[in-house]
């Protein structure tokens, strides 16, 4: 018989919480776990092994018919019961106590496994209980048995001639929460000397348990890395597992062509799972102090650090993007995280005292619940790392969907974040499209939703998600303009120009993708286009790259679509780069620098976000008009003046009507601790990204109001509102 046994500091808080909340014999509610497939029947029983113990119970083998079916029932907190006969007792009643003493008569939850079709469905037959959780799991008689591991290494330190103190020492410097006596490593020797249990035949009856990481890690490697290529997994209740949907979209080297990996587009009922996952890992979370939260970040943070090469490596061949490019994403990710760590002092609320005879009031900055994220392709790093740090942080626990296009990055991360000790349940991940924003849309258990990507999209989410009543912040398509005054700076301003247009492809919401030349544009023109010219195309990994390829073939034809646009409605191309062949790297989509000078405002090149590395150039015979045409856009994100004026700098500042100014900055991002901000229609919603903002939107401020009084002196109760 085996059982599956969780022992922690998490599961210790939980029978805390438990223990608080039971009266008498009102035992507190124990679900059973959701139902749902799996690849096969060891992955079927962890699962419910895993949701048992963060419930309170034990399950073990009930029957099993090992190629078709099995029964799990519960162990009843795993007490061994005492079955000795008293000297009083006669042998009928000794005999019936010993019947509902056993460890399965008397509770009623089974649940059972099936074999249907190549894989294992798991439906509940009773997931009622009538006993109360194991207020200490290390009571269970489970808790103290070996790994299979352990075992090999006692044999072997026997057979050295090593004590079982000196044996359990050893063991313990590899798995500190080892519950086991010297008692039990005799026992083992025993029955290893005595040759009635083998090693290879020993089952271990609680998980491997890694000596860096504080969840569980399977023996074998998922069946999600197995395949070729390997199928991304979604992550559900502390689980990485592949999809049961058997429809997939390919993860393409932007460069190559080569496919990495597959997508699974999720499934309802794992979808449902997660957000189950999420709300049922809520309460605790909530109620888990600030500063220990705060500790995770922080490891969190040191393991992105020590990952940061593999990280944008992963980046690189998803996305396209150069390395220094994909450094540059993980570390601006990584200042989300580092803000998240100083959360404590930014959480919290205010207090007054005494706004009326002996009464205070005060505020209090409490989680949402589920909150959601849904993120674009252009960071994969630091899209996520905006979420869910922050979310989880405040308290919340989260539902993150990556871009279907390059979404290792963020499986990466929460591979860390687990790590670092996110409890199971605070952080999900599920994949898909159109069908997943849905239900995150419509899901009523989902609380605030955080939307980056296109405009279409953005409106769509935010409409739909509002209309169920959801907090939501959708930061949506952008047209970033430069202003360049006459006295700017030439080389300077030309170096800004250049990297701030087509620095990672010009796949970034803060690119620069207008320049609007104060004065006329000849002085300029043939410089920016040297400059331009200069930018070596290749592919991301190259160590001569500047800009890579976009991120895959159809978003090239959209970017040459508009370009031809442009050409078509009497703009002057002025540099060619969509038809630029990169050696040994035929087949990627690589768009070189592009430049379109005489661009009007009618042109549907500068109408619609390119989105590409494209460079649209304008005139303006003042900075008056220059200002005119950038707030007549629809798209309001940000915008940069190059110039020595401060005079023309401050009128600049003053009259330009979007949410992020650079004066002599190429790209105006704020750090975390800043809100980052955009106007309409560019942003919807209240409540921006970062900052305090950021924590505003994850929390909910609840007002409290007391009065502490002497009731033997009181004349009777008062039907006044409390005032000054």
């Amino acid at each position: 018989m085996r059982a599956y046994i969780f022992n922690g500091f998490l599961l210790r808080l939980l029978m805390m919480d438990i223990e608080s909340c039971t009266e008498l014999n009102e035992f507190p509610q124990m679900l059973p776990p959701p139902p749902g497939t799996f690849v096969d029947r060891e992955e079927l029983i962890q699962h419910v092994g895993d949701f048992a113990v963060s419930q309170g119970y034990v399950v073990t083998i009930k029957q099993s018919k090992r190629d078709r079916v099995v029964v799990l029932g519960c162990d009843r907190g795993g007490v061994y019961r005492n079955r000795r006969k008293p000297a009083d007792e006669s042998s009928a009643e000794h005999t019936r106590r010993r019947k509902t003493g056993s460890r399965l008569t008397n509770c009623p939850f089974e649940a059972v496994g099936k074999k249907d079709d190549g894989l294992w469905i798991l439906t509940i037959k009773n997931g009622t209980h009538n006993h109360e959780p194991i207020k200490d799991i290390s009571e269970h008689p489970s808790a103290r048995r070996f790994t299979e591991r352990e075992i090999v290494l006692i044999k072997e330190m026997t057979e050295a001639g090593l004590k079982p103190r000196q044996i359990l020492k050893r063991l313990r410097q590899n798995n500190p929460d080892l519950l086991s006596t010297p008692k039990h490593v005799y026992n083992v020797k025993a029955k290893l000397r005595q040759g009635n249990m083998t090693v290879r035949n020993f089952k271990p009856l609680r998980p491997q348990k890694s000596a860096v990481r504080n969840n569980y890690l399977a023996v074998t490697e998922p069946s999600w890395r197995q395949r070729n290529p390997p199928r991304v997994p979604n992550l559900i209740g502390g689980r990485f597992v592949d999809s049961q949907s058997f429809v997939s979209i390919d993860v393409l080297n932007p460069a190559t062509q080569q496919v990495i990996s597959q997508v699974p587009l999720t499934t309802n009922e794992e979808f449902k799972a997660a957000v189950f996952a999420a709300k049922r890992a809520f309460p605790l979370w909530r109620n888990t102090p600030i500063a220990t939260r705060q500790r995770i970040m922080f490891k969190f943070q040191e393991l992105i650090r020590r990952d940061i090469d593999k990280l944008a490596m992963n980046i690189t061949a998803e996305h396209g993007k150069t390395l220094k490019d994909a450094y540059g994403d993980v570390l601006r990710g990584l200042e989300e995280v580092e803000h998240a760590c100083g959360l404590a002092t930014l959480q919290m609320g205010e207090f007054v005292s005494n706004v009326s005879n002996g009464i205070d009031t005060y505020s209090i900055r409490e989680p949402l619940g589920v909150c959601a994220g849904i993120c674009p392709f252009d960071f994969p790093a630091m899209i996520p790392l905006w979420m869910f740090p922050l979310a989880v942080t405040c308290g919340n626990t989260f539902i993150l969907k990556p871009s279907e296009k390059d979404p290792g990055a963020a499986v990466m991360l929460a591979e860390l974040a687990v790590e670092a000790g996110l409890p199971n349940g605070v952080l999900n991940i599920v994949h898909g499209s159109n069908e997943i924003v849905n239900a995150i849309c419509d899901d009523d258990d989902i609380k605030a939703i955080s939307f980056v990507g296109p405009n279409v999209a953005g409106t769509y989410v935010y409409a739909r998600a509002s209309a169920k009543g959801k907090r939501i912040q959708s930061n949506v398509g952008a047209k970033n303009h430069a202003v360049v005054m006459p006295d700017a700076s030439m080389d300077a301003t030309l170096n800004a120009l250049v990297a701030a247009g087509f620095g990672a492809a010009g796949q970034k919401c803060m690119a620069l993708s207008t320049v609007v030349f104060v004065g006329g544009l000849n002085p300029w023109e043939d410089k920016l286009v040297e400059h331009a010219k200069a930018i070596k195309v290749n592919a991301g990994t190259e160590p001569d790259a500047d800009l890579g390829p976009v991120i895959s073939k159809q978003v090239k034809e959209q970017i040459c679509k508009l370009i031809q646009t442009g050409v078509d409605t009497g703009a002057n191309l002025v540099l060619d780069g969509r038809n630029i062949e990169v050696p040994e790297y035929e087949h990627g989509s690589f768009v070189g620098p592009t430049i379109l000078s005489s661009v009007t405002t009618n042109m549907e090149c500068y109408k619609e976000e390119v989105f590409g590395p494209v460079l649209l150039c304008m005139q303006a015979d003042s900075i008056e008009e220059a200002i005119n045409i950038i707030n007549r856009h629809k798209y309001s994100n940000g915008a940069s003046i190059f110039t020595t004026s401060g005079v023309a700098a401050r009128k600049f500042q003053t009259e330009i009507e979007v949410g992020q100014v650079g004066i002599n900055v190429p790209i105006s991002v704020p750090l975390p601790f800043s809100s980052f901000t955009s106007c309409k229609p560019s942003f919807a919603g209240d409540l921006n990204f970062d900052g305090k903002a950021g924590i505003q939107f994850y929390t909910q401020v609840k007002m409290v109001t007391q009065q502490w009084k002497d009731l033997l002196g009181s004349s009777g109760a008062s039907l006044l509102m409390p005032s000054s």
